[in-house]
């Protein structure tokens, strides 16, 4: 006996559909800059932002350059970026910015309890970058970033006085002041970071501590959680697209068509349903194949907060369908699930392989920029190299 069928047949990315949800922080023409210390430079969740950008905003014209450095602080580093105001004119400004954010923290504390001189320096040198930038940029949406968290959730704290974490919101609460009086943006990824390793070391203890490897810096799973809280910020939709269908006596109605344009919706003898869908979007490629990818997902809300790709079919006849888009089996679902409407982002579909396609691309761009930046840019910054500008113009170019 032939299954029951859902035949789907996708044309991807018709730009200039209209959306429900309120205004995404970032606008056509952005220019946005990270900047940071190792956290930023490791290019996880910088990498996840834009590809959410880039798959869900298509139609928008917004580049990215990742500036984190290893072992920053408030004053710059000495691990060859310089003090503070050559990393803001270098790696800042000179990429005329129109969103820029900041987190720092992590060494500025100093990996010990709470001293008060070295976060009165603190205070003072982020005051000093926030000023620096306003001036410069006058402009600018800023964002600053409270730190992200040293992990003494999974293991035991090892900094006297309730951990080095509690440090870290101290200066996270900062942090917060200081937006609120300059009149910028914050983001807390610390917070919520915290809880979803809390609940993760309850599901599955192994895989929770590897969110954060080494305390300090998130492998994938945690970045995505980083970078779930920033666009949250950033009221970034939830909706990749979303279509309900309605079978009826008269045949296929859609009754609802959100990023998407639904066309020859039919449903034919043997319970078989086809219809054409033209997405303005793709979904965000989450890799639920990585067992701390999907252990972040699962004790966090991205896939339910930024990532729906929905599909809702009432009046089916038969117990279960098999869903096929451009002739691929995806899954199997039964007629409550189908009415009650199924979440398509996170399955193996073509949508998500295009999608994990860009993130690559994305990955791709980023690592050019760091070579151009850090070996190409900064150790020739002294000379005067005829031939330096037209070189660096070219690798922005990739």
């Amino acid at each position: 006996m032939r299954d029951a069928r859902l035949l789907a047949f996708l044309l991807c990315l018709a730009p200039g559909m209209a959306r429900a949800e309120s205004k995404f922080y970032l606008e056509d023409g952005d220019r946005v800059v990270f900047h940071g210390d190792s956290i930023t430079e490791q290019r996880l969740y910088s990498t996840y932002v834009e590809t959410y950008v880039v798959t869900r905003f298509p139609e928008r014209n917004v580049t990215f350059v990742n500036s984190g450095w290893n072992f920053d602080r408030v004053t710059g580093g000495d691990r060859g970026g310089g003090p503070i105001d050559l990393r803001l004119r270098r790696d800042v400004f000179a990429h005329k910015p129109t969103v820029v954010t900041i987190m720092l923290g992590m060494n500025d504390a100093g990996y010990r309890p709470f001293d008060p001189k070295a976060f009165q320096a603190f205070s003072k040198g982020y005051e000093h970058i926030v000023e620096a930038v306003k001036s410069e940029l006058p402009d600018i949406r800023l964002t600053l970033i409270r730190p992200s968290p040293f992990d003494d959730v999974t293991r035991k704290p090892n900094v006297p006085g309730g951990g080095y974490n509690a440090v870290l919101v101290r200066y996270g609460a900062f942090i917060k002041e200081l937006a609120e009086k300059s009149g910028v943006d914050v983001a807390d990824l610390n917070t919520l970071v915290v809880a979803a390793l809390e609940k993760a070391a309850e599901v599955d203890p192994t895989n929770a501590r590897k969110l954060i490897p080494d305390r300090i810096h998130p492998g994938p799973g945690g970045a995505l959680l980083l970078a779930g809280v920033l666009l949250k910020t950033w009221n970034a939709p939830a909706t990749v697209t979303r279509v309900e269908l309605e079978i009826g006596r008269d045949g296929v109605k859609t009754s609802r068509q959100e990023n998407t344009k639904v066309t020859l919706a039919t449903a034919r003898k043997g319970g078989v349903v086809s219809w054409m869908q033209d997405d303005a979007a793709l979904p965000f490629p989450v890799d639920l194949n990585d067992p701390t990818v999907a252990l972040a997902a699962k004790v966090s809300d991205f896939l339910l907060a930024l990532d729906q790709e929905v599909l809702k079919v009432a009046g089916l006849d038969r117990p279960e369908y098999t869903l096929a888009i451009d002739d691929e089996g995806v899954g199997m679902f039964t007629k409550a699930q189908l009415a009650e409407g199924v979440n398509l982002a996170g399955l193996d579909t073509p949508m998500a392989r295009q999608a994990a396609k860009v993130h690559t691309l994305t990955i791709k761009h980023h690592d050019v920029h760091h070579v151009r930046w850090r070996q190409v840019e900064v150790p020739w910054q002294d000379e005067k190299a005829p031939h330096l500008n037209a070189a660096l113009k070219g690798l922005d170019a990739l």
